[in-house]
């Protein structure tokens, strides 16, 4: 709690919330507002297009080793958090601290429970920003057909719910309480960083990555489990990515 701390050591973890934002989903929060900006004072939003997954190279075999390599590097903030938290000295290993340990074999089925809710969920904020016009059009797969599209796909997926929830919840949400704060204000805070950066798609978007940052933040600081939230979060960016269609089918805009 606050009062156990001593001044140094709530500088120490305020600093390291700091740096690895820094170096993380903090920079792609400041790039996304900046995105923002730029294509609102353009036009309406509904006229932008929002690309995930993009070529690097109109080479095949370079684009897959460019690919791999941002992947690859995108994970280091995350071994970072990991090797900051073990330095750390709780009664519980941290495995189970972070509820990764593998020993429950629900967490599967948890995760994908919640990739139906969330889902379900997504479509019906993107189909009604964009007929607000306040959601860009979002393109989810814009690697060309090859060989290794498909695996970089769920290889992207992967990165996509081990960075986010670790960040998040297995390092923003533990160290949060250390700092006293208490269940809703990380579940509201967190809900909203989640949201910052995904404004890069529009006002829509970041509705619906607040309300499942809130889902995800009270399972996790209820639960104390962070696979299942990082199950759902690969299943819900692996459909999204194999299957653009979805998205168009709901597109109204």
């Amino acid at each position: 709690m606050t009062t156990e701390l001593e001044p140094q050591e709530r500088k120490r973890l305020w600093f390291e919330l700091g740096l690895i934002a820094a170096l993380s989903l903090g920079q792609s929060a400041v790039y996304a507002i900046v995105r923002l900006a730029d294509i609102a004072t353009r036009g309406p939003i509904s006229d932008a297009q929002a690309k995930l997954n993009t070529s690097i190279s109109p080479r095949p075999g370079f684009d897959l080793i460019y690919q791999l390599l941002d992947i690859g590097f995108t994970l280091v903030p995350v071994a970072l958090a990991i090797y900051l938290l073990s330095r750390d000295r709780p009664a519980q290993p941290l495995p189970i601290r972070l509820g990764v340990d593998g020993h429950r074999r629900g967490d599967l089925g948890h995760g994908v429970l919640i990739f139906l809710i969330i889902g379900i969920g997504t479509l019906g904020v993107y189909a009604g920003g964009r007929v607000l016009g306040i959601t860009a059009e979002i393109q989810p797969s814009n690697l060309g057909d090859h060989w290794w599209t498909i695996p970089v796909l769920l290889l992207s997926a992967a990165k996509n719910g081990i960075v986010e929830e670790v960040i998040i919840f297995g390092f923003g949400a533990l160290r949060l309480r250390q700092l006293g704060f208490g269940l809703w204000p990380i579940i509201i805070s967190l809900a909203l960083f989640r949201a910052s950066y995904h404004l890069y798609q529009g006002i829509g978007p970041f509705i619906g990555n607040v309300a499942m940052g809130i889902i995800f933040g009270w399972h996790f600081l209820r639960k104390g489990r962070l696979m299942p939230l990082v199950w759902a979060h690969i299943i819900i960016d692996a459909v999204g990515f194999l299957a653009p269609g979805v998205l168009a089918l709901v597109d109204f805009g």
